[in-house]
């Protein structure tokens, strides 16, 4: 992750060597050796993620400098680097609160275990009142990520996910497939976490957007950082309402995306709520020769 940018452009380097002063380990040696087991666990992955984004997005801006976005928005944890972009939160801050609500989440995960599942090929208004038939008492499941139309992940109990998979599977979803999480993120299974971690989005220092930014919760544009700071504290339990998001972002004139950070999976996204959006990633110098032959 990021070690091909940081091997040709001093400034994404610069980016790892400020990640592994402010968390106090080398997170740089983590992404680009491993062990994989390690990263891969969510205190660490999230802030690798971040760090990646961002030192992508600045070797972006070096290189490609006429750059007026209409609009920008990051997936679940993809928004901490969205607000770093327009400039609501500052790099460090950024990323001690994505090594944060890894540890938090964990933590959650710990006390009330959970799963996810991405259904595919069925309307999210089928899918809303097979959770609720599936929910009982405290074995709840709900939608967790509107990823776009025919792909939706629900979230929630062991239990409840297991009686909403046949359910889900009679109502007509081409499939249903259990994600390899313990963790059931966006959902009430993550209020364990959700005192540290507004206690720790009210401590932020967060500042007015420099540009329009989308929220994950409401999917509309945050105009200020009392909007940004709610809707922060808002995504540990709520949805991620991502085609929203694109539609919002599409009335807003944006015809081109640029997916920063690691692989293309919002790309596709984007591709399946807008059909006529152009699309381009940005997380490695590959990536940025495509996007340079293309201005």
């Amino acid at each position: 992750m990021g070690i091909d940018l940081a091997k040709i452009f001093p400034q994404a380097r610069d980016i790892y060597i400020q990640a592994d002063e402010i968390l106090g380990f080398s997170l740089s040696a983590l992404c680009w050796d491993g062990p994989e087991a390690t990263l891969n666990d969510t205190i660490n992955t999230q802030p690798a993620l971040f760090v990646h984004s961002i030192a992508s997005l600045t070797v972006l801006q070096a290189h490609i400098l006429e750059q007026t976005p209409l609009g920008i928005a990051g997936h679940s944890m993809g928004e901490l680097s969205a607000l770093t972009a327009v400039e609501s939160i500052s790099f460090a801050d950024g990323l001690r609160l994505a090594r944060t609500r890894g540890e938090l989440m964990k933590q959650a995960g710990e006390i009330s275990p959970g799963g996810m599942a991405a259904v595919l090929g069925l309307a999210i208004p089928d899918i809303e009142r097979i959770c609720t038939i599936a929910s009982t008492g405290n074995d709840i499941v709900q939608v967790a990520n509107d990823n776009c139309p025919g792909q939706v992940v629900i979230s929630g109990t062991n239990e409840a996910l297991d009686r909403a998979i046949p359910f889900l599977q009679a109502a007509g979803a081409r499939r249903v497939i259990r994600l390899a999480v313990s963790i059931a993120a966006h959902s009430p299974l993550m209020s364990h976490a959700q005192e540290d971690f507004t206690n720790t989005v009210n401590d932020l220092a967060i500042h007015n957007p420099a540009r329009p930014i989308i929220g994950n919760v409401t999917a509309q544009v945050m105009q200020d950082a009392k909007d940004i700071r709610q809707d922060l504290q808002d995504q540990l339990t709520h949805r991620v309402r991502w085609t929203e998001t694109i539609l919002k972002l599409k009335s807003l004139g944006v015809t081109q995306y640029i997916e920063i950070g690691n692989g293309t999976v919002l790309c596709g996204l984007v591709n399946r709520i807008d059909p006529t959006a152009t699309t381009f990633s940005m997380g490695t110098p590959q990536d940025l020769e495509k996007l340079i032959s293309n201005q």
